[in-house]
């Protein structure tokens, strides 16, 4: 059991990408509210950490795990107006449509091959998408090969997940010359407004 009611237990639940991504298709029209609600945190963690890392302008960007667009709508505020949107909820990625924020959608699922060349973005930004009953490891391999040489890959990793092989993935490719950590924060908790929240860390790595 995930301690979540409602869409996020049931999403934390899920058996399976085909069942996660029907309940984010329900879920689409109310999210960002519900979100709001909560104190949803991992959108301004992973903005700041982009940031604080990434040139002003750098682009494409990718915004992986994109929803309904909480990310997408700021980045082109704060000077990164070229973002590509990746979601395997078609639901989410129609939300985000109407906000008119990214240059192209994609609905895809994260984890395995993804239909992009080697290199071909200069940031990644995925916010709350390597969580329980979500994303794991498994996906990081192909988000790097698809990050531009010297190009930063900013993600939210729920502790569970980072404790449980996540570390020790990013810690593999380092020792492969893969890619360099350049900031972990401390925890977090994402969703404060959620008493069975626990807490995450957003990390920055960018790729050699």
């Amino acid at each position: 059991m995930s301690g979540h009611d409602g869409y996020l237990g049931a999403v934390y639940s899920a058996k399976g990408a085909d069942e996660i991504a029907a309940l984010y298709d329900r879920w689409a029209e109310t999210y960002d509210s519900e979100m709001a609600r909560v104190g949803y945190r991992h959108p301004s963690i992973c903005l700041a950490l982009l940031a604080r890392h990434l040139p002003k302008g750098a682009a494409p960007i990718l915004d992986a795990g994109a929803g309904t667009g909480l990310v997408g709508e700021w980045l082109g505020i704060i000077g990164y107006p070229n973002v590509e949107a990746l979601d395997i909820s078609e639901g989410m990625l129609a939300v985000a449509r109407r906000k008119n924020c990214y240059r192209a959608y994609h609905a895809l699922e994260l984890g395995g091959p993804l239909p992009f060349p080697a290199g071909r973005f200069r940031g990644i930004i995925s916010s709350g998408v390597f969580s329980t009953g979500h994303v794991g490891a498994e996906a990081l391999d192909e988000l790097v090969r698809i990050c531009a040489s010297g190009g930063i890959i900013t993600l939210t990793v729920k502790g569970t997940l980072w404790d449980g092989g996540f570390a020790a993935a990013v810690d593999n490719m380092i020792a492969k010359a893969r890619l360099s950590l350049l900031e972990v924060t401390e925890p977090y908790v994402s969703m404060p407004g959620e008493a069975a929240t626990t807490p995450s860390r957003g990390i920055v790595l960018q790729v050699t």
